[in-house]
């Protein structure tokens, strides 16, 4: 499993390499399904043009998904993500019955994976969610520690993850 994991998170840095490369928050997610990538997204004009905070790499993969695969059963979808999801993207993975996670780097700030499901509502309170942390975390930071340590970047420079991220070795 581990090797499977690594082959699709090289999948999901390469979409982080790309939004990195166009100045984005190094974040890209792929969703599998049966072997098979069925749905991507990475940062995209986010930071650049209006600062949005809706479309992230995860909801990005979602809609593609949906766009693309419109009648495809969730259950058996794997989410992998160069970053730890946050709350946002967690509760989109899980209400798209998405309950596989695997993801490269933690996020120390805002990652939403701790939330204790078990206190909340029924629609999560009985979901089952398995998650693979750490894989490929040092491909992850550095990217991170690349957008972090750019002259051009202001996003989240002088936060807790930036410099959490700068500090990890």
């Amino acid at each position: 499993m581990a090797e499977r994991h690594e082959h699709y998170m090289k999948i999901a840095l390469e979409q982080a390499e790309t939004a990195l490369n166009n100045g984005e928050f190094p974040v890209g997610c792929i969703l599998v399904h049966d072997n098979t990538i069925v749905g991507q997204g990475c940062r995209e004009h986010s930071l650049l043009v209006d600062r949005n905070e809706l479309d992230h790499a995860e909801i990005l993969a979602i809609r593609d998904m949906n766009s693309r695969f419109p009648d495809l059963d969730p259950s058996g979808i794997t989410a992998y993500t160069t970053l730890e999801p946050c709350l946002m993207c967690y509760g989109a993975l899980l209400i798209n019955q998405i309950s596989a996670i695997v993801y490269a780097f933690e996020d120390a700030m805002g990652g939403g994976i701790n939330l204790p499901l078990a206190h909340l509502t029924p629609l999560y309170r009985n979901m089952e969610v398995s998650i693979f942390p750490n894989v490929m975390r040092r491909e992850s930071l550095n990217l991170f520690k690349a957008f972090f340590q750019s002259p051009s970047c202001s996003y989240l420079q002088n936060t807790y993850l930036a410099e959490y991220t700068l500090s990890q070795e």
